[in-house]
């Protein structure tokens, strides 16, 4: 088993989140086919993120309670037999209605396996100490997002989509036998006696009256609707408007997506240093800088993809910086509700994030404007909210450290 404080764990812990991100990244490249060959329009490949983002929203109000009666790693265990499961009817899905339907299954699997992976480290950490961990895992997940969009267009290429699902279902199936073997548990389960539903109800009450939790979410729900504002519209924006192949796509998303991880490794060396606030605030100006630039960049260079290119990196290096403090500060009051902290979380980011990029996806026509107007707004929000809460987070930063 591995140990607390080793980066060892770290990594195993991130190359599980990296599964959902996984999920979502390695077929975009394929949504153009996907219509060809299901014969589906736009919108309804769109509704294969949507509905994968509903499913993992749902999941993650279940998985994190449920793991706070009776343990993380039997509920995670499970978690990624759901994920195989769904994954594996994705590939085999012969209309775009089933994929839909499949993306519903493998998104609430994946929904587990993000929670539990950040339940853990609320375990294990708190403080700055969980923020940098939260950070240095978005570091290492962060090439999930460099890498799959350019493997799932050499495969859609070469292979045909299905084969994107085949090699996301051969990283589950990994997955679960390193999770038996290495994951220690790091939670007793709860006594038999404990009423799971009202528990959890009980749990998610007094959560949502924490103001400062209040203020955390409202961060990182804004900055994860601007990354599915670009997860939702670029694959039919970078290959529709400005004609790039799945192959060309796989590697501007992957260039693009540097700047995720230029924001995660600086904010995993500055945090300890700087603190929540500041560490946000840095993000918070990035991604509001990044999603204004985008808009001057689709209005002043319709053309330049470079200029498309330069202002979504800023906008994901600002989202890497933010993120991760911001989902450590929410769990950070809740050390004995840790599971359902992260739950709560997890379920409203995904849903709002979901509705978000759904319609994005119904707006979308033979222009950018539809992406980037979501990315700018919701660059907006996440600075006025970091901007209008400080206080609050603060009292709370000082009551817990």
């Amino acid at each position: 088993m591995l140990r607390p404080d080793t980066f060892a764990l770290t990594a195993l812990l991130a190359l599980l989140t990296a599964l959902g991100p996984l999920a979502m990244d390695l077929y975009l490249p394929s949504f153009p086919e996907i219509g060809r060959t299901l014969a589906a329009t736009p919108s309804q490949v769109q509704l294969t993120i949507s509905f994968y983002m509903l499913g993992f929203a749902v999941g993650q109000l279940f998985f994190g309670p449920i793991s706070d009666r009776f343990g993380r790693k039997p509920v995670l265990s499970f978690s990624l037999v759901v994920f195989c499961v769904g994954t594996l009817a994705c590939a085999l899905a012969p209309t775009i209605t089933t994929l839909i339907a499949a993306r519903v299954l493998q998104g609430a699997g994946a929904a587990g396996v993000i929670v539990l992976a950040r339940t853990v480290v609320r375990d294990l950490y708190e403080g700055a100490r969980a923020a940098r961990e939260m950070a240095l895992m978005g570091a290492i997940m962060g090439f999930a997002p460099i890498l799959a969009p350019m493997v799932g267009g050499v495969l859609e290429e070469w292979l045909g989509w299905r084969a994107g699902f085949v090699l996301i279902l051969v990283a589950g199936i990994a997955a679960m036998s390193v999770v038996g073997g290495l994951l220690p548990e790091t939670v007793p389960p709860s006594p038999k006696h404990a009423k799971l539903v009202r528990g959890s109800l009980e749990s998610f009450g007094i959560i949502l009256k924490n103001k400062a939790f209040l203020a955390y979410l409202g961060i990182v729900t804004a900055t994860f609707s601007g990354l599915f504002s670009y997860i939702s519209g670029s694959p039919f924006v970078m290959q529709s408007v400005y004609g790039l192949s799945p192959t060309g796509f796989g590697l501007f998303y992957g260039v693009t997506s540097l700047g995720f991880i230029s924001g995660t490794l600086t904010a995993a060396h500055v945090v300890m240093r700087l603190g929540f606030d500041r560490t946000i605030g840095i993000g918070a100006t990035g991604v509001l800088v990044g999603g204004l630039g985008s808009l001057a960049a689709v209005g002043f260079a319709p053309h330049s993809m470079a200029a498309l290119a330069a202002a979504l990196a800023v906008f994901l290096f600002g989202f890497g910086m933010a993120m991760p403090q911001a989902q450590a500060g929410t769990l950070q009051p809740f050390p004995e509700r840790a599971g359902a902290a992260s739950s709560l979380v997890g379920g409203v980011q995904q849903t709002v994030g979901a509705a978000v990029g759904a319609v994005v996806g119904l707006a979308l026509g033979a222009t950018a404007w539809p992406m980037v107007i979501a990315i700018a707004l919701t660059g907006v929000a996440t600075f006025a909210i970091w901007i209008t809460t400080r206080k609050v987070r603060a009292a709370a930063h000082r009551r817990h450290g």
